[in-house]
């Protein structure tokens, strides 16, 4: 039985349900991180015995699945819940909000990616993302489209996330780590054994965390709409509008 599925014991004197623990876990991961996060630190916020909260969650990869979901709450478009009229708007938009809660709950990215998440929230934006190709393509190219763009996008935002927390243990921003890099790569560069990348270094253009998100996004959707195209097989005729 998954922790979906099982019911909350009843209530104690002192009042506890799984939306207050999972609060003060989310609480705790945003702070600390996920290291932060324990049933016992999470009593301890609570003003509760740890054991207590073994009645509500079995292990902490339970808790953890349960943090998701929460979360994942605020990557569903806001209001009536209708999607945008464009597939790849609707992925677009999802995919940005994906970026932004993972920006607000750095803990997320590494939670990303891996098995489905099983939760109500995590199951609706499972659901927007097919739903955003629905009729477009037979379902396995829609689900082989969804994993594509979704691998996209969890691998960027990691990246990113990575190098925030690059910034915070050593103290050195973007730039000026690359200052400090600077005499090693101008050495390494002069030995003419990395043409490439001394062109791209010397010739190519900095951009900041969001544009390069949007930039790649935009290009794996293009691949996205090429390939719905191509219809569903060999001779296929392509697909209007795409």
């Amino acid at each position: 039985m998954t922790v979906w599925d099982r019911p909350e014991p009843p209530t104690r004197p002192v009042p506890l349900d799984r939306e207050q623990i999972v609060a003060a876990a989310v609480a705790l991961a945003d702070a600390g991180g996920l290291e932060a996060v324990s049933l016992r630190k999470v009593a301890a916020r609570l003003n509760a015995g740890p054991m207590r909260l073994y009645g509500y969650i079995s292990t902490k990869e339970e808790l953890f699945d349960l943090m998701v979901d929460e979360v994942q709450a605020e990557i569903l478009p806001d209001g009536s819940g209708q999607q945008p009229g464009d597939w790849r708007e609707a992925l677009r938009v999802l995919a940005h909000r994906t970026r932004q809660t993972a920006l607000r709950h750095e803990w997320l990215a590494d939670l990303l990616g891996g098995r489905p998440t099983l939760g109500p929230n995590g199951l609706a934006v499972t659901e927007a993302k097919l739903a955003a190709l629905d009729g477009l393509a037979d379902v396995d190219t829609a689900m082989r489209a969804v994993e594509t763009v979704s691998a996209y996008f969890t691998g960027a935002i990691r990246r990113e996330i990575a190098n925030l927390r690059a910034e915070r243990a050593t103290g050195l921003s973007k730039r000026d780590w690359q200052r400090a890099s600077g005499p090693h790569v101008t050495r390494m560069l002069a030995t003419g054994r990395f043409p490439a990348l001394a062109k791209a270094v010397h010739d190519g253009t900095d951009v900041d965390a969001e544009t390069s998100f949007t930039t790649g996004l935009d290009w794996v959707l293009d691949a996205v709409a090429a390939r719905l195209a191509l219809g569903n097989g060999p001779g296929a005729r392509p697909r209007s509008g795409l």
